[in-house]
């Protein structure tokens, strides 16, 4: 079967999703045409991704969220008026997708949760062409997932969200920590996290070392101000903070690292626990590697909050609302991974082959 893929830029685990499953499809006999990927000017997009990925990439303008003026919370009203002033260049951004699906003329396209896709299925509705939702954003779909309570104007921006990422949907493959009861729903399918290779091979050894990772990062401030009490903790942290050199060292014993993702996967095969905003992709690798995790939900996003709580029952780690790193030091002792989370994950080839190819 042929694919094109279409991934949303932000943050690094939709891309790490579509390396993992384009190796997946073109080991076993599948082609992936092309790939698009959204992009923004906050954000550049890692080498890695262009060399990895089993297909052509083109990058192209898409939707974005815009933070507040710290680089910390999501900013709903901003990000609104913002994407409206594009709406000429989104337009430019789907006839370029139609162009490249009439050239390959694809089976499906598989959107890793970018608005382009939904928008592309409304008006263009291409035909004879499937439209596979990839995320963890539609385990909303299940009966089972637990919401964030206390929050209904935010949990309703976020299901609308999933709405218009996914207009005219043929089957939701929903990304979970652990499997479901029932596995289907309607057209919703929960499988596997989609894991990179690098994470699944190699030794698994614990030092004395925290590691973290910032999807947004205005961040860095609070552990820059946990650490300046705790300078006997080494901590390694990841961002992707403009104009700054390879490594930041604001003091003895604290880094930040612009994104690498070599080096990440060794600091993450090494470190004692990992502390990051409250994203799926990254707390997975933890998991799987039985490194305990603090979950900090970035403030405004409402999946974030789900998956902090979703992660928690799983047992990831501990969610807080602040870089607090007292409180991952603190659990360490009463960490105990789950031992069915690894044949989980090895799962995730045949589930998707077998969903991707039939219908």
């Amino acid at each position: 079967m042929k694919f094109v893929f279409l991934v949303q830029g932000e943050g690094r685990g939709h891309m790490t999703q579509a390396i993992a499953l384009s190796k997946i499809l073109t080991k076993n006999g599948h082609e992936v045409a092309h790939t698009f990927i959204g992009k923004s000017k906050r954000r550049i997009i890692p080498n890695y991704f262009f060399t990895q990925i089993q297909s052509e990439v083109e990058t192209i303008l898409s939707p974005n969220f815009i933070l507040d003026k710290h680089n910390k919370s999501l900013n709903l009203a901003k990000s609104i008026f913002y994407n409206s002033r594009f709406l000429g260049k989104y337009k430019k951004s789907l006839a370029k997708i139609h162009q490249i699906v009439k050239d390959t003329n694809p089976d499906a396209i598989i959107n890793f949760y970018d608005f382009l896709g939904g928008f592309y299925f409304k008006f263009y509705n291409p035909k004879n062409i499937k439209h596979i939702c990839i995320g963890r954003q539609f385990l909303t779909n299940h009966p089972n997932f637990p919401f964030e309570p206390g929050r209904n104007i935010e949990k309703n921006l976020f299901l609308m969200n999933n709405k218009i990422t996914s207009q005219n949907c043929d089957k939701y493959l929903a990304l979970s920590f652990r499997p479901y009861d029932p596995e289907r729903i309607n057209k919703t399918v929960v499988v596997p996290p989609l894991l990179k290779e690098e994470i699944k091979n190699g030794n698994i050894v614990t030092e004395d070392f925290i590691l973290g990772y910032l999807v947004n990062d205005g961040y860095a401030e609070d552990i820059i101000l946990w650490h300046a009490n705790n300078k006997q903790l080494e901590i390694h942290c990841f961002w992707d903070r403009l104009n700054m050199p390879e490594t930041y060292m604001p003091h003895e014993n604290l880094s930040f690292h612009l994104i690498n993702n070599d080096l990440f996967t060794d600091y993450m095969r090494r470190c004692r626990g990992y502390i990051s905003t409250a994203g799926f992709e990254s707390i997975c690798e933890a998991m799987y590697l039985k490194k305990p995790a603090l979950m900090v939900p970035v403030e405004g996003q409402y999946e974030q909050a789900c998956n902090a709580i979703d992660g928690e029952i799983s047992g990831a780690g501990v969610k807080s609302t602040s870089f607090d790193v007292s409180l991952l030091m603190d659990f360490l002792p009463n960490y105990h991974p789950d031992s069915d989370f690894q044949n989980w994950v090895g799962k995730a080839e045949s589930i998707f082959l077998d969903e991707l190819t039939n219908f």
